[in-house]
């Protein structure tokens, strides 16, 4: 038995929050009467479950890695006609959804799924989730500006929490400079380092908890491998459920067209 919350979060219906918005607002049913108790708990595979008449279906759970490029909103939609981050999930059937921001000028790395649960607990700050950047600001950054980075910043909405920062590379007109923070405010790191007096000139998402980028190119994405799978779920302290990824699917062709290879061979050999 689990939260009705949970499982609409599970079957894609909606984000946790949202779930319990729907709730509580009277569209949802179970078993054909209206709940609007957020403790209430069902069955997902013996009860019937409904919001707005419809029935749902929970989904396998779906978990990939996108390489955002820079100019794409991290967003389902957009009022605005932007380009979203869901123009780019080609051959993905199953609906998912971003988990965390990146800002439209700022590129790299964002994790995608269905699983809400995993959702909720990767972006609570209970489980201090890294998030590593990659940052070319302007100027030759120095020691003090390092240290006000590593200690804390104060900006308009409190002092930041300390960060770890290692410069990469300095030079007069600019320095490339990686930093790992845990927090998900608005537009975080580049109010950071404006704070300190070096204004960004191009930003980079290159790990997410213990997810990396790697080679992935701009534009492209991936599911996560199986040790990726486990790693995840265990930074948000959740049991697994089963890996869903390509590694079955890509192997089967694979065996096809070496057992075809050898029976030409074996078809040769006859001849």
């Amino acid at each position: 038995m689990e939260r009705l919350q949970k499982i609409l979060a599970q079957a894609g219906v909606a984000s946790r929050r949202k779930a319990e918005e729907l709730i509580l607002a009277g569209k949802v049913a179970l078993n054909g009467e209206i709940v609007r108790e957020l403790g209430t708990k069902a069955n997902p595979e013996k009860d019937k479950i409904t919001v707005d008449g419809r029935p749902i279906t929970i989904q396998a759970t779906v978990n990939l890695i996108l390489h955002k490029p820079t100019s794409y909103v991290t967003t389902v939609s957009d009022p605005e006609g932007r380009r979203t981050v869901m123009d780019l999930l080609t051959d993905v059937n199953q609906r998912v959804y971003p988990v965390g921001r990146l800002d439209y000028d700022t590129s790299g790395l964002l994790f995608m799924s269905n699983d809400g649960e995993l959702t909720n607990r990767l972006l609570h700050p209970r489980y201090h989730v890294d998030k590593v950047y990659r940052a070319t600001v302007l100027g030759m950054i120095e020691k003090q500006a390092v240290e006000q980075l590593t200690r804390g910043v104060r900006l308009e909405d409190g002092v930041t929490a300390p960060a770890e920062v290692h410069v990469l590379r300095k030079h007069p007109l600019e320095s490339v400079v990686e930093i790992t923070i845990r927090e998900g405010r608005n537009r975080q790191v580049r109010r950071m380092f404006e704070a300190v007096g070096h204004p960004v000139k191009r930003l980079k998402r290159v790990q997410f908890g213990p997810l990396v980028l790697d080679d992935l190119k701009p534009g492209e994405w991936r599911w996560l491998t199986p040790d990726e799978w486990a790693a995840l779920y265990a930074a948000a302290d959740l049991e697994p459920p089963p890996y869903a990824g390509p590694i079955e699917k890509a192997r089967t062709p694979q065996k096809k067209r070496q057992s075809g290879k050898r029976q030409r061979a074996q078809t040769a050999r006859r001849r």
